[in-house]
């Protein structure tokens, strides 16, 4: 047997983490009226303010119908605006309002303390190496993702020669 009935394996771990964290974040966003995913959003925009729809979907690898809901939602909020671009006003950019400022102060905060809670006990060097595992994990999934949808892997029973 591969999977032992008290074992998960590094896949239900990376699940069971992401979905905890998830979850931990949502709860505490909830009295700030913000849900993860529209904290993403406000978080992408004070990297890169003025982004379009298309950009943001493809920076949060979401999307676009999915990012333009969120849009609309911190939009109706007060805390994004979108305006069109001047070269070509068909096209919108999304903008943080003076709203949004110290809402993503006190939201950054909350962040960032979850983040420490969650790498409580893990030393610098033991958090480096994992980061980069994680994107190497996160690297190959999407290498596989991008691989030949025909392309399936051969179940084992497939391979066994007798």
């Amino acid at each position: 047997m591969i999977i032992q009935e008290d074992d998960k394996g590094l896949g239900f771990l990376l699940g069971d983490a992401a979905r905890l964290l998830r979850k931990v974040i949502d709860r505490r966003l909830q009295p700030f009226g913000l849900t993860r995913a529209q904290w993403a959003v406000l978080a992408m925009l004070v990297r890169r303010d003025g982004l379009s729809q298309s950009e943001l979907a493809d920076a949060l690898e979401i999307e676009k119908s999915t990012v333009g809901r969120l849009i609309d939602h911190v939009e109706a909020s007060g805390l994004v605006e979108r305006r069109p671009m001047a070269s070509d006003r068909r096209l919108w950019r999304v903008h943080l309002t003076e709203r949004a400022r110290p809402l993503i102060a006190q939201v950054t905060e909350v962040i960032l303390a979850t983040r420490t809670e969650m790498l409580d006990g893990l030393t610098a060097d033991q958090q480096h190496r994992l980061s980069d595992g994680l994107a190497a994990i996160k690297a190959n999934l999407s290498a596989a993702l991008e691989a030949d949808p025909q392309k399936r892997p051969v179940p084992l029973s497939e391979t066994v020669q007798t």
